[in-house]
C-alpha cells in the first residue's frame, strides 16, 4: 500500500504514465497495416482521424470545401470548425509519426494538468481520478480523437472560474465549442459564478476571434461558404445514428422509436432543474457535481457518441465519485462504470460478447446513464459533503 500511495501522490509518475499511453497508442496506430472500414472497402491508415484533421488544414489553404467527402484521402468527413482546421496546421506540417504523437500527447497532458488544476481536492485524490480514467484515455487516443482535450478544457474552464480568471475560462470553453459543438453545454457553469457581464464579453471576444480566424487564409466569400457548409453538415448529421446514448439505449433495450429532439429537450430540462437551487451555488461540492453533470450529459445525450467519446463522461464519473464523501451506492455504480463502460471495448471481453451484446445493446452507455441520474439526484436532494482525505482517515483511526 505504501508503494501505491507513493505512486498516487507523485504527479511525475502519473504524467509519465499518461505520456506513455499516448506514445504507445500513436506507435501502434502508425505501424499498423492499412485496412478497410467496411468489408471490401477502400484501404485507409489506422490513424484515419488524424489524417482527417491534418488534411483539413491543407483543404483550407486550397479553398476547398472542408466538409466534402475526400474518399481518396480519408475514410470519413471532417466535422469540426474552420478555425480548428487552421490551428491544426501546427501539427499538419509535421511528419505523420511526429504530428500524430504530439496530437495524442496533447490530449493526454491537457487532461492530466486540468485535473491537478482543480482546487480543493488533495493530491492523492487527483491521482485516483487520473488512474481511474487512464484506460478510457487509451481508448480515445487509440482513435486519435479530440475527446481527452475536450474533457481537459472543460476541467480547466472550471478551475479558472473557481479562481476568477474569466478570460482564460472563457477561452477554454469557447475552444471546446469550436472543436465539438456540444461544448456549448458548458455555458451552464457560468450560472454558478458572479460577474456575468465579464463572462459575457470575454466569451463574445473569443467567439468572434475564433470565428473570423480563418480569414487569415481564405477569402470572405470562401469564409461564408465554409460556415454554411459546416452548418449543413451538422444539420444532416442529426439523423445519421443513435450512438452510445440515451436514445440508443431506449431503442435497443425497450424498442422505443423516440424522437431525438424530444429526448434532448427532456434531458436538457432534467439537467437544468438542479440549477434552480441557487442557494447551493456557494457549495463547492455542488459546483463540481454540476461540472460532472455537464461532462456526462454531453456524451449520453449525444446521438453520435462513440466508444472513444466516453473519456469525457468517465472524467465526469470520476469527479462525481472521488470529490465527495464516499457512499456505498456510489461505489457500486462506480464498479459498474469500470466493468461495463471502461472495459467494454477491451479484449477482456471475448469478441463474440462485444459483437453480439455489448455494442448492439449500447452497454457502454448504461452505467453513465445511471450515474448521471444519481448525479442529478445528488444535486437535487443529496447530502453534499467533501471527500475525507486518506491522511485524515488514518489520523482519526489512530486516535480511536
Amino acid at each position: 500500500m505504501n508503494a501505491v500511495n507513493r505512486f498516487l501522490i507523485n504527479p511525475k509518475y502519473i504524467l509519465i504514465l499518461f505520456v506513455g499511453v499516448a506514445i504507445f497508442a500513436s506507435l501502434k496506430s502508425y505501424l499498423a497495416d492499412l485496412g478497410p472500414f467496411v468489408e471490401g472497402g477502400r484501404l485507409y491508415t489506422s490513424y484515419n482521424n488524424y489524417i482527417i484533421f491534418k488534411q483539413s488544414f491543407f483543404h483550407l489553404l486550397e479553398s476547398k470545401d472542408l466538409y466534402a467527402d475526400f474518399v481518396e484521402e480519408q475514410g470519413d468527413l471532417f466535422k469540426y470548425s474552420p478555425a480548428f482546421a487552421l490551428i491544426f496546421g501546427v501539427l499538419a506540417i509535421l511528419p505523420d509519426i511526429l504530428g500524430l504523437s504530439l496530437w495524442n500527447i496533447l490530449n493526454a497532458v491537457v487532461l492530466f494538468y486540468s485535473v491537478y488544476y482543480l482546487p480543493k481536492i488533495d493530491v492523492r485524490t487527483k491521482g485516483l481520478i487520473l488512474i481511474f480514467v487512464v484506460i478510457e484515455l487509451l481508448t480515445s487516443v487509440q482513435n486519435e480523437q479530440s475527446n481527452g482535450l475536450i474533457a481537459g478544457l472543460l476541467l480547466f474552464t472550471f478551475g479558472f472560474l473557481e479562481r476568477g480568471k474569466y478570460w482564460a475560462a472563457s477561452l477554454c470553453l469557447v475552444s471546446t465549442i469550436f472543436i465539438k459543438l456540444f461544448g456549448i453545454v458548458g455555458l451552464a457553469l457560468y450560472l454558478l459564478y458572479p460577474n456575468k457581464f465579464k463572462l459575457t464579453y470575454t466569451t463574445a471576444f473569443w467567439v468572434i476571434l475564433l470565428t473570423f480566424l480563418p480569414l487569415l487564409v481564405v477569402s470572405a466569400e470562401q469564409f461564408v461558404f465554409l460556415y454554411k457548409s459546416w452548418a449543413n453538415l451538422l444539420a444532416n448529421d442529426h439523423s445519421i445514428s443513435d450512438g452510445f446514448s440515451v436514445i440508443g439505449w431506449l431503442k435497443t433495450w425497450f424498442g422505443w422509436q423516440v424522437n431525438k429532439t424530444y429526448v434532448s429537450v427532456v434531458g436538457a430540462v432534467l439537467f437544468c432543474i438542479p440549477l434552480l437551487r441557487i442557494s447551493e451555488y456557494s457549495n463547492y461540492i455542488f459546483r463540481i457535481l454540476v461540472l460532472s453533470s455537464v461532462l456526462v450529459w454531453v456524451v449520453i445525450f449525444n446521438h453520435r457518441a462513440e466508444s472513444p467519446t466516453f473519456i469525457i463522461a468517465i472524467t465526469g464519473v470520476a469527479l462525481w465519485y472521488f470529490s465527495q464523501l464516499q457512499k456505498r451506492e456510489n461505489f457500486y455504480l462506480l464498479l459498474l462504470a469500470f466493468a461495463f463502460t471502461i472495459l467494454a471495448p477491451t479484449d477482456l471481453y471475448p469478441k463474440f460478447i462485444r459483437d453480439e451484446w455489448l455494442r448492439p445493446y449500447v452497454v457502454k452507455a448504461v452505467p453513465c446513464i445511471l450515474i448521471w441520474a444519481k448525479i442529478t439526484f445528488d444535486l437535487l436532494a443529496g447530502k453534499l459533503s467533501p471527500r475525507v482525505p486518506e491522511e485524515e482517515l488514518t489520523k482519526n483511526a489512530l486516535q480511536k
